[in-house]
């Protein structure tokens, strides 16, 4: 599985640096659905996504949780940099929005990269900087979007992750991760199959525009 490392990171980092990574890393693979990172745990180890996508969760005490947004193949997460370099507990959920596979990096090997290689220093600014206007969208859907909106949202990035026009969710794991109900998410996706936007099937969402 160290190829995987180099095809996914050659353009990226230095090839000192890159076989640094696979003599350090901890690979590994996980299913969807699995949870990688959960809140209110301490964090030792930074992932990089090698492949797949991973939802980033929120929790609210009051009514379940939030998606922030996603990582996907050669990504990290920013938040998770924030409790390693800081030695706190998550205050995210990390869990695995498909099959794939994560190099997991000791946070002593974080900090000595980050004075030692200027790809490092340059990925994990970008990457700070990348989740940070995630976030802001995030914000800016529950501030300012109607839900249908951020629904009709939420399933183009789903088509966008899973590079399919099909998306296989249930209508109550839609609620879930939009912090709705499962009747008005039922409702809101009738009427955008009514304007010609998506496809209700048995068992699947069908993206037409």
């Amino acid at each position: 599985m160290e190829a995987l490392i180099d095809e996914t990171y050659e353009r990226v980092f230095e090839k000192e640096l890159i076989e640094e990574i696979k003599a350090v890393a901890k690979l590994i693979e996980f299913k969807e659905g699995d949870i990688l990172i959960d809140i209110g745990k301490y964090i030792k180890t930074m992932p990089l996504l090698i492949n797949g996508a991973i939802k980033i969760m929120r929790e609210d005490f009051d009514t379940g949780e939030l998606l922030l947004y996603f990582i996907e193949k050669g990504d990290t997460c920013s938040m998770t940099l924030n409790c390693c370099m800081g030695d706190r507990k998550s205050e995210i959920r990390a869990v695995a929005e498909t099959d794939g596979i994560v190099a997991m990096i000791p946070v002593t090997k974080m900090e000595e990269w980050l004075g030692k290689y200027k790809s490092w220093r340059a990925f994990v600014f970008e990457s700070y900087n990348n989740r940070f206007n995630e976030m802001l969208t995030a914000i800016d859907n529950i501030a300012f979007m109607n839900m249908e909106e951020r629904l009709y949202n939420y399933l183009t990035e789903k088509s966008k992750i899973s590079n399919s026009r099909t998306i296989n969710k249930t209508h109550k794991e839609i609620a879930y991760e939009l912090n709705s109900s499962r009747v008005v998410i039922s409702r809101l996706l009738k009427a955008l199959e009514n304007e010609g936007k998506i496809k209700l099937n048995r068992n699947n969402i069908e993206m037409l525009s």
